[in-house]
């Protein structure tokens, strides 16, 4: 079989770490015998400004047939940011009904946490967060603009469809980890969406008995990520709850340039997508410095998705052997002086 993968590499930094972790993928999946091909699509705020528009028209339905989609970083300085966010990304998302988004903080053994007395693997939690609608629904709109009564309206929804899979997801998950879920909200504050939320999260954690059940304020679970970050095993959150916490997730396991993401449709009628979390950090494109280590460990995420598992698993050994090794190159961002190539050569040595 040949999986066949649509690539859009993105803005910024997006195409230089997508395409040299590109490159190491296609050899570590030749290794393990894993055919796939590549499209590439050249979407992202070049097109926009150069056309009005991130994407063509007919984008999803190009990209509805693929196995799965590799996204690199959105974003351009001359574009504003809800126009890149809701122009390829969640138009994606919500399109191909990715509500399952996923993203690992773990504290590799060899990466200094700015959280002090932590060691690797002292910090291993998983946040699911609400993909397709919530905070990011895009319902609203503003009126008498410029006058003295102008108003602006941004509302969240929350249907029982999109919350119960993403709590499903996480309660899933889970039953496969330390048996522990924390659930965040901020329903004293929102007393309708969140405390939906929060009503579901009780009706389908009486189908998991054997899972233990937090519940955190996202005021208070921002204060214990950094407190007790080892406490932590799968958190399910809101999607502008859970995009905020994965950034700190991230800071507190060593940097942004290390953190992977996946977009599921649980379904699996439409393609997944993968991601990493890093910006497209325009003060650093072209420098050939950018951390690759997130978008090699997206791949591995993408690979696990569709089975591929000893793939999987030779990506995420080859990263967690570079990092222990003081030796090793490695990015700017981790304390290191080397360049994306030489992380991504040396992975390919670890990987053979």
């Amino acid at each position: 079989m040949t999986y066949d993968v649509a690539v859009i590499p993105g803005d910024g930094i997006g195409p230089e770490v997508v395409d040299h972790a590109m490159a190491l993928v296609e050899e570590a999946a030749a290794a393990h015998d894993v055919s796939f091909e590549t499209t590439r699509y050249d979407w992202g705020s070049e097109r926009y400004l150069a056309e009005g528009a991130m994407m063509p028209a007919d984008a999803l339905d190009r990209l509805r047939g693929y196995d799965a989609i590799f996204l690199g970083a959105v974003g351009h300085p001359d574009v504003p940011d809800h126009v890149t966010l809701h122009g390829l990304r969640l138009e994606i998302t919500k399109g191909f009904k990715q509500h399952v988004c996923k993203r690992p903080s773990y504290l590799f053994e060899g990466v200094t946490s700015p959280l002090r007395e932590y060691a690797g693997g002292d910090i291993d939690f998983v946040v699911y967060r609400q993909n397709t609608e919530g905070e990011y629904a895009d319902l609203g709109g503003r009126e008498y603009g410029g006058f003295d009564n102008e108003v602006a309206v941004q509302s969240a929804l929350f249907t029982r469809e999109g919350t119960e899979t993403i709590v499903r997801a996480a309660f899933e998950a889970a039953t496969e980890r330390a048996g522990k879920l924390t659930n965040i909200t901020k329903s004293n504050a929102q007393a309708h969406g969140m405390v939906f939320w929060d009503d579901i999260v009780t009706e389908v954690g009486e189908e998991y008995p054997s899972v233990e059940v937090e519940r955190l304020l996202v005021d208070a679970a921002s204060m214990d990520f950094v407190r007790r970050p080892d406490e932590f095993d799968v958190i399910v959150a809101s999607n502008l709850f859970g995009d905020i916490l994965t950034d700190l997730g991230a800071g507190i396991v060593g940097s942004l340039g290390l953190a992977p993401s996946s977009n599921i449709d649980p379904t699996r009628i439409h393609p997944s997508m993968f991601e990493p979390v890093h910006g497209s950090a325009f003060d650093i494109t072209g420098k050939g410095i950018a951390n690759p280590i997130g978008t090699v460990l997206s791949w591995k995420l993408l690979w696990e998705h569709l089975g591929e598992e000893a793939l999987a698993r030779a990506l995420h050994d080859a990263v967690a052997a570079q990092l222990a090794d003081p030796g090793a190159p490695r990015t700017p961002d981790i304390g290191g002086d080397s360049g994306t190539e030489a992380v991504v050569d040396d992975l390919r040595l670890r990987i053979e």
